[in-house]
């Protein structure tokens, strides 16, 4: 057995914290003792196993500022990482064998301190997920960007989720260009998945229709998400009156601290009374485990957004529940998702996306024929017990040297 800790920024609901828990999962499926170190753990926001006794969670460094004047978010993030590191090296009671961390790297160096085996999980290189368009934000992002690229070179395992980020990270971090990167795919746990779906909540007032399409991400401008609304106008615009025959969720991960969640929420709702959309689409926020369970299930399928996206882990889920994907033709769904068997890959355009969408109006059994080689495929190269395997693999070889 090995003593394993994870160290997180904020572990809430999003695509990297699922994949982190689902990390965890499998490492503790394995006989490992596995905890989380975060800055910020919300019971009312987050996944079950944080807050259910599956794992023991221990938040370090909450008191540190998210930001100053709405500004200077990665430095604090950077700066609270860094404190949780050295809460973990100097004065946490339980002893651990081994470290593995993502999203923020700048925190190994204080690992190291520790002489423990460190793993870093990268879903994307971070400097590539804010924009510069000014001389100030560049000059403010150049030691950020600096040390993220050094630290990460720093662990002595580096983990990516997807072929298409471990190229991305070669060309981003010059640095680690010959480096060994090794591709985990981070796959769900699926047997949540096989439990039997609810209804859908009468609160949301769905209604039923021969179409349902759904979109799952959080309220975030960089998942693309305006994508799926210009493309269910356009549908409307091609098709006539859609009403009692088309609807469209978007389900999306929701933290009123997050500015941009609250902004870009907002932001949608206005564009789909501007596209007179309104009786065609159902706004939802941060849904659970078993709403989202029910509304895979429900939808004819799901449509996602997001461009050059680093793996993707709802179009896995989807597929497994044999709900075809719509998905941006780069990225991680160009590994995950068959072209024309288990959905569509599309540019990033209105028409694209409303052509496809189409192909399940005009034909209902599609679902059907896609749904059953989606579920096919995640269970023939997408299996948990793989992803559990790999992860193993990894623990034993940096704690066996």
């Amino acid at each position: 057995m090995v003593n394993i800790v994870f160290i997180h920024p904020d572990l809430g609901i999003g695509g990297a914290e699922k994949s982190m828990v689902d990390a965890a999962l499998a490492l503790k499926s394995n006989g490992h003792n596995v905890e989380f170190i975060t800055s910020y753990h919300n019971t009312d926001h987050c996944f079950d196993e944080t807050k259910d006794g599956t794992f023991n969670v221990t938040v370090s460094g909450n008191w540190l500022p998210r930001h100053f004047l709405g500004k200077f978010n990665a430095f604090f993030a950077y700066l609270r990482m860094i404190y949780a590191a050295f809460y973990l090296v100097f004065f946490h009671p339980h002893p651990f064998d081994l470290v593995m961390c993502d999203q923020i790297s700048a925190c190994i160096p204080v690992l190291r301190l520790s002489h423990k085996p460190i793993v870093f999980y990268c879903h994307f290189p971070d400097t590539l997920l804010t924009q510069k368009k000014t001389f100030l934000k560049r000059l403010y992002r150049y030691p950020i960007d600096w040390l993220e690229e050094v630290t990460t070179g720093q662990a002595d395992k580096i983990l990516v989720n997807s072929n298409f980020t471990a190229g991305v990270v070669k060309e981003t971090f010059q640095s680690l260009s010959k480096t060994e990167l090794e591709v985990l795919y981070p796959i769900p746990n699926f047997k949540p998945l096989d439990n039997p779906a609810g209804e859908l909540d009468a609160e949301w007032n769905i209604p039923k229709v021969d179409t349902l399409f759904l979109s799952i991400n959080r309220y975030s401008r960089s998942k693309n998400l305006p994508l799926a609304l210009h493309a269910l106008g356009m549908l409307q615009d091609n098709l006539g009156d859609l009403t009692g025959k088309v609807h469209l969720v978007i389900a999306g991960g929701y933290d009123d601290r997050v500015t941009e969640n609250v902004e870009h929420y907002l932001e949608l709702r206005k564009l789909a009374a501007d596209l007179k959309l309104d009786n065609l689409v159902t706004f939802l926020c941060s849904v659970s485990d078993d709403d989202k369970l029910a509304l895979l299930s429900a939808a004819t399928c799901l449509l996602y957004t997001p461009d050059r996206e680093h793996f993707g882990i709802v179009p896995v889920e989807a597929m497994y529940l044999r709900c075809p994907v719509i998905a941006v033709n780069s990225g991680g769904p160009l590994e995950t998702v068959d072209h024309e068997v288990t959905g569509y890959l599309c540019e990033q355009t209105g028409d694209a996306f409303s052509k496809a969408m189409n192909s399940f109006v005009e034909n209902p059994d599609l679902k059907t024929s896609m749904g059953k080689a989606g579920r096919a495929r995640m269970i023939n190269l997408f299996s948990f017990e793989t992803y559990s395997r790999g992860l193993n693999r990894v623990v034993d070889a940096l704690t066996t040297k």
